[in-house]
Formats: structure tokens, sequence, C-alpha cells
């Protein structure tokens, strides 16, 4: 397995850029995942990094090789895509065996390897099959185990979960982190699934109109996000936003309808009556009858071991994490609220860039 270094990668289609001079150093076997909007970059990094694409400039390094004008089969690198890409023509055996043969490698090793990856992905039972004769989730774990087969340096997946229902997502994430554990490998994932990426990555990546916006372990980037779009993008329900601004003792933000104090270990260095975005993750909140966030409710979805109350604070929209088991309010009524000062997020409401002092 190999790092992986990305340095100025710029890419244009048409008259229209992609990549902004993408800078990206991956670890050797970390566990990397690109998210972002649609039309970010994800796929176009992905396929560069692949070879599948060529950078207007820039260069891509695997381990200690220059490989950004090599062609994709000098770069030893496997990729999953999601629409499997399986020969229909061909058995499972033979769709693991395929790249194997073509490379000349001795039949008895291709045996022993086909059936190696047979057990790690529990396909066994499905080798003398043809892909017609499968399931999604099935097919997907083959289009895995011809990546793994070919024990190539780095593995990419290109959004490898998107065609299947959420069942067979959730079994096969689990198998992909259960992969990663035992290879060892090298991976650069892309998904629009946030629940993918926070639970497969050792780096999460966001990307904004084609350069990074913040990047790190994925729990630092919920936790302390770097801009308003980052801190919008990750989360569902997406956080809750007002504009507001310091109050004369610094010590709290004010907005109509709400109120939250500041951790001054976070915050101290904001001048009282600065203009802030204020920012509240639906799950940071709690009823409190002496909470200053007034919510009107609109809508509840009970969802079991939990709710979500939906409805305006101050005229402004705003979604609200209840206990599941908890008396919920009706459509109408009032909700008092509070926040933590630790879970509160201020944004410059120009840059947008995080007010955090404390953000690592």
């Amino acid at each position: 397995m190999a790092a992986v270094t990305l340095r100025g990668i710029r890419k244009t289609l048409g008259p229209n850029l992609i990549l902004r001079g993408i800078d990206l150093a991956l670890n050797q076997g970390e566990f990397a995942v690109l998210v972002g909007p649609s039309g970010c970059g994800k796929s176009t990094l992905l396929r560069t990094v692949a070879g599948l694409e060529e950078p207007d400039s820039g260069t891509v390094t695997l381990g200690d090789r220059d490989v950004t004008r090599a062609p994709p089969r000098d770069r030893d690198i496997a990729m999953v895509f999601q629409s499997y890409a399986l020969y229909p023509h061909l058995t499972v055996r033979d769709n693991l065996a395929f790249g194997l043969k073509l490379r000349g490698v001795d039949p008895k090793e291709i045996a022993a390897r086909v059936a190696e990856v047979a057990r790690m992905l529990t396909i066994e039972a499905l080798l003398d099959r043809f892909p017609r004769e499968m399931s999604g989730g099935q097919r997907q774990r083959v289009a895995m185990g011809r990546a793994v087969v070919r024990r190539p340096q780095l593995f990419l997946f290109d959004e490898p979960l998107s065609n299947l229902d959420a069942a067979l997502r959730a079994q096969v994430r689990v198998e992909i982190k259960r992969l990663h554990a035992s290879l060892g490998a090298t991976m650069l994932y892309v998904t629009h699934d946030q629940v993918e990426a926070m639970t497969l990555a050792d780096r999460l990546v966001v990307l904004r109109a084609g350069a990074v916006e913040q990047e790190g372990p994925p729990l630092e980037v919920y936790q302390r996000p770097a801009s308003r779009f980052v801190a919008g993008f990750l989360g569902s329900p997406a956080m809750n936003f007002f504009t507001g601004a310091v109050d004369p003792t610094a010590r709290f933000a004010d907005a109509p309808g709400l109120r939250v104090a500041l951790d001054p270990a976070r915050f101290a260095e904001l001048p009282p009556g600065r203009a802030v975005v204020i920012g509240v993750r639906p799950h940071d909140v709690v009823p409190d009858p002496d909470g200053a966030i007034d919510l009107h409710v609109e809508v509840v979805e009970p969802m079991g071991f939990e709710a979500y109350a939906h409805g305006t604070v101050g005229g402004v929209t705003f979604v609200a994490r209840l206990d599941g088991d908890a008396a919920l309010p009706r459509p109408g009524e009032r909700l008092p609220l509070r926040v933590s000062p630790g879970a509160v997020h201020l944004f410059d409401p120009t840059t947008e860039r995080s007010l955090d002092a404390g953000r690592s």
C-alpha cells in the first residue's frame, strides 16, 4: 500500500474550472472520504488520481512515484464504481480472475487469491453464478473482490453504494469497513451520503466548488466546522442559522426569538455588538422551561427513539431533535429550548468563516 500526494491539481472541462488547485496528502493505509455537493469536483478528482482524467497542472504522486502522466494501467490502482462494471458473460470466479489472467499470473496463484477474497467477502457460494443471478449487494461485493484480488497500492471508490437500498447500503458499508481493517489498505472514497462519510473515514475531506474547504478527522470536522458551508453541509437535519450580534456583555449572542450563551474559551475575543451568524444544530437543543430559544412548533415527526419538531424561531425556520419517549409538543404550541455554550457556533457574516478561537 502507498501514500498519495496531490499538489496543485487544476482541471478544466470546456470553459468550466472544475478543480482549483487541490492539495491533499493521504498517509499509507489511510481511509479518506471526499464529500461535497453535486458538481463540486469529487468524481473528477478521483478520476484524476486514477488516470482517467489528466490535470491541466499539478502532480499526482503514488508512494515515491510521480504518476501524473502515467496511464491507468501503470498506476497499480483498483477502482470500484457504482455501476459494478462486471462482465455479464463471466461467472463470479472468472470476473475475479480476469485481471490476474491478463497480467500473466500463475493459474495456481490466481486460484489461491480468488479463494482468499471469496472467503474475505463471504461470496464463496456465488463463485459459479453469473452477475444476472445475484442481488445488487452481492454484485457490489464481487466488484470489491475484483479490486482486492489484484492487491493494488491504492483503492478508489466512486459512490459504490448509491445503487443499493438503505438496508444493503448499511450492510455493504460495514463490509467495506471490515475490508479496510483487514487489508490496511490506502483508500480514497467518494460519496454524497453523510452516514457513509462519517462512519468510514479516517479523514474527511469536504470539497466546495473544486477546492478543499476543510479536512480532518470526521468528528473534528463535524464539531468544529471551519465555515458556515461545512456546518450547513454536514449533519442531518442541517444546522439552524440566525443573523444576530454579540450582546453588550459579550457573554451572549442574540437574534430575534433566540439567545445563546457563549463559551468564553472560544469566543472571548469577540467585541460587544459584533455582527455574527449563529449556528445551532438540531441535536444540540433540549427542552427547558427557562430556555431562551422560543420555538413555534408547526410539524412534529415521531421516528421511534427520537422525534423532530419543525417550526420557526423569530420567524426563521428551525428544527429541534427531541427524545422519542418524551411528551412531544403539538403543532401550534410554543416550545422553550436551550443549547449549551459548548454547542454554539458563530460565523462571520461576510467571509462565512468560523469565529471559534478554539477550533482545531
